[in-house]
């Protein structure tokens, strides 16, 4: 039961899945404190950094209006600090890259599969029957 655990443990998935995990949660606190500090900009700027109190008409929508500049600002950081190095570092690695030769064994069989069609292809027109 212990090896059978270890094992699950170690499996290549879950670490990284546990390492996203503990990034994110990490990146979530540094995405909280820039909205945080946008907000406060905000508040210097509009003179309410809270809109949660905001009621038009008694109805409370000041909760959604800030809810929905929370969503921008978060949505800004992750796409300015995560969305756009990601897709220069893919586009980078796509003009670099090579493709890889293929591994010995598809090459040989490649190779064998080309023969043998050769053979059928010969023998063909040579005989006419298909028994040469």
């Amino acid at each position: 039961m212990l090896k059978g655990l270890r094992q699950f443990i170690m499996r290549g998935n879950l670490v990284e899945l546990a390492v996203a995990f503990i990034m994110a949660s990490a990146f979530g606190a540094v995405v909280t404190a820039t909205v945080a500090v946008v907000m406060d900009v905000i508040g210097k700027v509009g003179g309410t950094p809270n809109f949660s109190k905001y009621k038009p008409g008694g109805i409370h929508i000041g909760v959604w209006i800030t809810a929905v500049i929370s969503f921008l600002i978060i949505a800004a950081v992750v796409y300015v600090f995560i969305v756009t190095p990601y897709n220069k570092l893919q586009s980078r690695m796509a003009r670099g890259e090579e493709p890889a030769p293929p591994a010995p064994e598809i090459a040989l069989l490649t190779e064998i599969r080309d023969l043998l069609a050769g053979e059928r292809a010969s023998s063909t027109v040579v005989g006419g029957d298909g028994l040469t």
